[in-house]
């Protein structure tokens, strides 16, 4: 099982360690990719603070992360796992996983990034801030950028059932291809309630982090490994949750599953 998760934009800062060694990260094919992508991150915020702002999409209040990407090289790096904060990742609890549980999330997990490419919860890396959508000069959009890179590497290591829960901006650094397409699942969730007297259904934004941390957290902490969309069903209808196949896989696009709830927090 290998599931794809989005990064936070919130992120923990070490205040001491060593730095990120760009080479000892996982997935070594991405090295190279993301050896340019960090070198022009760091130019970009060493230079005028007011584009370098406008580039990265940042308000006033975050003006402060520039100068935190300028000083990339020689920040402490601490694993992802404790980097990424936010409400999936509070509701994921990676910390309050048993060994077992830690261990399954570090050879299952993969988050997203528009400055690592994707990275395990094991890779120790800085705080940063450089979101998917950002056109980074010199190399433009990332998403393109890294979608060229990703379709040499993610293959081989997309060798089972890919649970697929990032947001639309991380999801076009890598779109599963070939016959790893049929055995991809996509989650949406609902939420169910009654509205003068009908039962009504309506997409959930905030509390779908939520549900979708939670979904992981449970899958691990039970130890379960499903290796199919259709043993995915079953282990999530064993951990309690009410879901439904939305679309069943073809040869071009994935699954669908509806996770529906009736409360959302």
């Amino acid at each position: 099982m290998l599931v794809l998760l989005p990064p936070s934009e919130g992120k923990a800062a070490p205040e001491v360690g060593v730095p990120v060694e760009v080479a000892g990260l996982s997935l070594a094919g991405l090295a190279g990719a993301r050896e340019k992508v960090l070198a022009a991150l760091v130019e970009l915020c060493a230079g005028d603070e007011e584009r370098a702002a406008e580039v990265l999409g940042l308000s006033k209040g975050l003006r402060w992360e520039v100068a935190k990407n300028a000083g990339l090289l020689t920040a402490g790096a601490r694993p992802a796992g404790e980097v990424y904060t936010g409400v999936l990742f509070d509701n994921l609890g990676l910390a309050k996983l048993d060994e077992a549980a830690y261990a399954l999330a570090e050879r299952s997990l993969l988050v997203f990034s528009g400055l690592w490419g994707a990275v395990r919860m094991s890779d120790r890396i800085p705080s940063y801030r450089c979101a998917m959508g950002v056109k980074l000069p010199p190399l433009g959009a990332l998403g393109p950028y890294w979608r060229t890179v990703m379709d040499g590497v993610l293959p081989e290591v997309a060798d089972g059932l890919v649970l697929d829960l990032r947001s639309s901006a991380y999801a076009a650094a890598w779109k599963p291809a070939g016959e790893v397409v049929g055995r991809t699942v996509t989650v949406r969730v609902l939420q169910e309630r009654e509205v003068d007297g009908v039962l009504k259904r309506s997409v959930v934004s905030h509390f779908n982090k939520a549900t979708k941390g939670r979904l992981v957290r449970d899958l691990l902490a039970a130890g379960l490994e499903p290796s199919s969309p259709g043993e995915l069903v079953d282990a999530l209808a064993q951990l309690g949750y009410r879901v439904e196949v939305a679309a069943r896989g073809t040869a071009r696009k994935p699954w669908q599953l509806d996770v529906v709830v009736t409360e959302v927090h």
